[in-house]
């Protein structure tokens, strides 16, 4: 069934959210029933105007991002997915602010710094290896103006694995070590 003439002013009254096979329209005073192509159609062309509580999916998510980083508008991306502009504009603040935009949902005391200033102190902590927490404390503070303590430097570093540790190039030998060594090397000396 092709919708004709006064297609503007129709707008999806309900549909099966599953596999979205079929459809009603109200177009003008009457419901039309729509299906699968003739809705996918309708949906292309047109913003749904009935709420749809779905999550995005993880692929959904960065075709999204995708299409705004390559300078289309949230409104444009709204109208071509069929999605709201609010998620939209939701999807593209989370980020933003941290780069991640992925559905996770946490409890407890948010944490301070983002992965762009972890990542920031693990090459600094990287290039200077002989800086102490305090010090990169500092220059993250002065870098992104976000305050962090000297533990939480100690704990981000310490998940990728940078310890404030001198790695031992040998076992130290007393003198009777010493003394035996040199002992059994003359025995064996050619």
């Amino acid at each position: 069934m092709q919708i004709t003439g006064n297609h503007q002013m129709a707008r999806i009254v309900r549909h099966n959210d599953e596999s979205v096979r079929e459809g009603y329209i109200r177009n003008g005073g009457k419901e039309v029933k729509l299906f699968t192509s003739a809705l996918k159609a309708f949906q292309c062309n047109n913003r749904i105007v009935m709420a749809q509580r779905k999550h995005l999916d993880d692929f959904l998510r960065g075709r999204i991002i995708g299409r705004l980083e390559c300078g289309r508008t949230q409104l444009e991306v709204s109208e071509e997915l069929g999605i709201a502009q609010s998620v939209i504009s939701r999807l593209w603040q989370r980020f933003q602010d941290d780069g991640n935009v992925s559905r996770c949902y946490s409890t407890g005391r948010p944490r301070v710094a983002t992965p762009n200033e972890d990542r920031y102190l693990a090459v600094t902590a990287k290039r200077n290896r002989r800086s102490t927490a305090s010090d990169l404390s500092r220059q993250l503070s002065s870098a992104t103006g976000t305050t962090v303590s000297r533990q939480t430097v100690y704990r981000r570093l310490g998940h990728i694995g940078l310890y404030a540790r001198r790695p031992v190039r040998c076992v130290p030998l007393t003198a009777t070590h010493c003394r035996l060594r040199l002992a059994w090397s003359r025995e064996h000396a050619l």
